[in-house]
Order: structure tokens, then sequence, then C-alpha cells
């Protein structure tokens, strides 16, 4: 009896370990693909779902939001943000090195609500997220520092002040994209006008 209970909790083991292996990563592609559509904040009751589990099975894998979050953040983003920064550093000057990475990370905000929950770092509790976010923001304090040093940025701007500039962008794309898509553009120009020493983008 001993012998025989002992053998089966062996071979069990492995299936077991398997089917929550097959279970976290279900989990993680819905929640990819239900935040892309949905954002960050979609119901984890959706993600559920679409993975085929159930919401306890979820929290069980993940214990909160914020965990699920940091666990797809990479691949929702990081491809994404590297493209930004490849495109910025193909400008020609300091200025337009800045201005390209502003702008399109506003547009990433405008293409997704996961990437404008993402940019404007709508769950700061979701610590993988928070860390992507630094980084992006020291890359673009490097943007910021060569246009500054080339006269063409105001000085006394910092990346404090270009992360508002992306909670404000989430608020303008958040009330108009079913009336007004490319209205952040405008205000964005507006914004980048108001940095530069001359010129205009609207």
């Amino acid at each position: 009896m001993t012998e025989q209970h002992t053998t089966t909790t062996t071979d069990a083991r492995p299936s077991l370990r398997g089917d929550a292996r097959r279970n976290l990563e279900k989990l993680r592609k819905a929640a990819v693909e239900v935040f892309s559509e949905r954002g960050l904040g979609a119901p984890l009751e959706e993600v559920a779902h679409r993975a085929g589990v159930s919401t306890g099975t979820l929290y069980n894998r993940f214990g909160s939001r914020e965990a699920l979050i940091d666990a797809v953040v990479q691949e929702l983003a990081t491809t994404k943000f590297d493209a930004v920064v490849e495109l910025a550093l193909a400008a020609p000057d300091p200025w337009e090195r800045f201005a390209v990475y502003v702008e399109q990370l506003c547009e990433l905000q405008a293409q997704g609500p996961d990437m404008n929950d993402i940019i404007a770092r709508k769950y700061p509790q979701a610590s993988a997220l928070s860390a992507l976010c630094e980084e992006t923001l020291e890359v673009a304090g490097r943007f910021i520092e060569d246009a500054q040093r080339n006269g063409a940025l105001r000085s006394d701007f910092t990346t404090d002040d270009l992360a508002l500039i992306f909670l404000t962008n989430a608020s303008v794309v958040g009330a108009t994209a079913d009336v007004a898509p490319d209205a952040w553009r405008r205000n964005l120009g507006f914004i980048l006008d108001g940095l530069h020493s001359g010129g205009t983008r609207v």
C-alpha cells in the first residue's frame, strides 16, 4: 500500500508542474492580448477567461494585477521602446532627436491603450513597469542634455517635466480617441514650440 502510494505521488508531480507551466503561459499570452486591446486596467476575469482558466488560478499564479503586468510588460513595450530610440538617434541634430523621441512615445500612447497606460505609468506599484519607465527617462535625459547643450531646448527642462508631458498626453489621447484621434499631435506641437528656442512644429 505504501509503495503503491509513493509511486503514484511521484508520477503525478511532473504532470502537476506541467499543468502549472501551461496555465502560466496561457495566462501570459492572454494578458498580452487583453491588455493590448483594453489597457492595463482590463478586467482580470477577461484575462482568465481568454486563457481558459479560473480567476482563482490567475490570482494563485500571479497574486495581483501589478504582478501580472510585470510579467508581460517587457513583451508589450521593450521592442517598441527600442524602435523609438533607434528612430530618434537617426535624427540629424540634438533638438530633432529630442523632439522625435517625445513625439514617437506620444504616438505609441495613441496607438494602443496598453502603451498609453505604460508610458503614463498608470500602475506605479508594478515594479518591472516602473523600472522600464525609469530606463526610458534615463534615455530621455541624454536627449534632453544634448538639446540643452546645443542651445535648442530651454535649460530648466527636466525628465520630471517630460513625465508630465506623457501624463498630459495620456489624458488627451483618452479623451479624444473616438472623436479626434490626432488631436494629441496639435497639443504636443504647442508644447514643443514652447520648449524650443525657435521655430514651430504645429
